[in-house]
């Protein structure tokens, strides 16, 4: 894995971290999110919405090797330089983007889903495939992050995150970079980076894995600022609902 720069993380929200998985951890990676994909999803429908056709969440209480990766892999020494020494998990997810899927996930702002204080949660995404333009790699537009929260045509409430709405915003994006990646490498980004993918046009599959960090304390704003649940990695919380949460995981 490449040394951290945390200056430049804050300078354009976010830092590739190279390779992270070896070669024989990814093919039992992949095999274990393939077993779990096939036992809980139901077949691509075309009339749903990208996060029921391609988002398995919690794929951590799936899949051994994710839950190791995810509570005590190579990123929990990064999340404390960003976020402090109090960190919980947030959520991760397993996104598959099927050849030929032709649906994209517009601009948005992880923390757009669900509106976390205090703004310091960071995405880590992990390719479990090549990733590239043809087969719908993520897009950011560096230094974005610093344009702070910003307003989506939809209001999300609880409610609104039950019906998994999909937010796609209309945004000045000629500084947009693709982030093309190998199987194993990853890459961490600031929650308020603008981010999107494209459709997968190629004949091949692009798997991510999704993983997301939070201070222990964080908040939701769109639900009367109650505690994100999260399993406590390091530090200490306030909250005891925190402290409980996938305690025995």
């Amino acid at each position: 894995m490449n040394k951290f720069n945390k200056d430049f993380y804050n300078r354009f929200g976010y830092e590739r971290l190279g390779r992270t998985l070896s070669h024989r951890k990814l093919f039992q990676m992949r095999k274990e999110c393939m077993e779990s994909w096939k036992t809980l999803k139901e077949n691509y429908d075309p009339s749903k919405n990208w996060l029921k056709n391609t988002l398995l969440e919690n794929i951590h209480h799936y899949s051994p090797l994710v839950k190791t990766f995810y509570i005590s892999g190579p990123f929990l020494d990064i999340m404390k330089e960003v976020i402090g020494p109090n960190i919980k998990t947030v959520t991760s997810q397993l996104s598959f983007k099927l050849p030929g899927n032709q649906k994209r996930v517009g601009w948005h702002q992880d923390n757009g889903y669900g509106e976390l204080s205090p703004y310091n949660t960071v995405t880590t995404i992990t390719a479990l495939d090549d990733a590239d333009t043809e087969n719908g790699c993520l897009w950011i537009i560096p230094g974005s992050h610093k344009l702070g929260q910003l307003k989506t045509d939809i209001k999300v409430t609880v409610e609104s995150k039950r019906k998994l709405n999909e937010i796609d915003m209309n945004i000045d994006d000629t500084e947009k970079i693709p982030v093309s990646m190998k199987a194993g490498e990853s890459i961490m980004f600031d929650c308020l980076m603008l981010h999107k993918s494209e459709a997968n046009s190629s004949r091949r599959n692009r798997r991510f894995l999704f993983m997301r960090y939070a201070d222990a304390d964080a908040v939701e704003v769109y639900n009367d600022n109650k505690p994100r649940l999260g399993k406590l990695l390091c530090g200490s919380t306030k909250y005891n609902e925190v402290n409980d949460f996938e305690k025995n995981l």
